[in-house]
């Protein structure tokens, strides 16, 4: 009975399946629940306080009427899209920097590292000073000289979106380099060997045969990034808070509001339920990609 127990997959480490039931439990209780519980009173009248009165898609169709939703998600998708293609591109040229074995890797890597460690209210800040035009980097390239130059990229509608842009990829771009470059120290040696006999570029090896093996880290890393980028709304907050006018408004900034401002709370729920559709978009293909791919296999 005992080695019958043992040899079944279900009884295998049960301490530590056991230890996990709490958390598990939690989960299931927390995070699932307040979504269901969400989701479903976005189909309510709810105001200051949550209640079941139903009114079917109408704070939906309130939502995609009003304009500053409309403007919060054309911001987050020209934001997303421009911070996803960047900060992977760049942490994985970072990666390749490093993965030549160069001197002072320690140190380099550190650096790039550090501002992954502030809280992105501090960077929002930081960039805020740095941006401004009076006392930032603008101000230090005219008193350099170049007096005619003009750049606030924290005032001018058009151009904030490139301010945000700009410390959000001060701030990932070190995490993203240490993942890629953690994908690439997993490269069998065997591989580089065979490439450097056949005569390949290196440029040709990274390009043609590491970036395929490493699509699981490329695709962990696109969910991370794109996860972080949907709930994007204390970097905005710190940096402009959403101006000026509603030119760096975000989804998250929207439901904020109208949760704890406007005191309306189905309004806010509905906007959250999007909020999560947006993410499910992001994890359902590479849950595919990744269990799918493998199960097949």
């Amino acid at each position: 009975m005992a080695d019958g127990a043992r040899r079944n997959p279900l009884f295998r480490n049960l301490t530590a399946k056991l230890a996990a039931v709490p958390m598990v439990l939690t989960a299931l209780v927390v995070f699932a629940g307040g979504t269901v519980w969400t989701v479903v009173y976005s189909f309510t009248s709810s105001k200051l306080l949550p209640k079941l009165k139903w009114v079917g898609l109408d704070q939906y169709e309130r939502l995609w009427g009003a304009s500053r939703w409309l403007v919060a998600i054309e911001n987050l998708l020209i934001y997303g899209v421009l911070s996803l293609v960047l900060t992977i591109s760049i942490g994985f040229m970072l990666a390749v920097l490093l993965d030549q074995k160069i001197r002072f890797e320690d140190t380099f890597r550190t650096i790039m590292l550090y501002p992954f460690a502030l809280s992105f209210i501090v960077t929002g800040l930081v960039w805020q000073w740095l941006l401004n035009p009076e006392f930032g980097v603008p101000s230090v390239i005219k008193a350099m000289g170049w007096e005619s130059f003009e750049l606030d990229l924290l005032h001018d509608p058009k151009i904030v979106l490139y301010g945000l842009l700009v410390a959000g990829l001060w701030q990932g771009t070190g995490f993203v380099m240490c993942i890629m470059l953690a994908g690439l120290r997993g490269i069998d040696e065997d591989i580089w060997k065979a490439c450097r006999v056949d005569g390949i570029p290196r440029w040709k090896t990274y390009l043609f045969v590491i970036v395929p093996m490493m699509r699981p880290v490329f695709i962990t890393t696109l969910v991370i990034v794109a996860s972080g980028i949907v709930k994007l709304y204390d970097l905005v907050v710190a940096q402009t808070s959403g101006g000026p006018g509603n030119a760096s408004q975000v989804p998250a900034m929207y439901v904020y509001d109208y949760m704890f401002q406007a005191q309306n709370l189905g309004q806010g729920f509905a906007a959250s339920s999007m909020m999560l559709v947006s993410v499910l978009i992001v994890l359902i293909p590479w849950a595919y990609l990744e269990f799918g791919g493998r199960k097949r296999g």
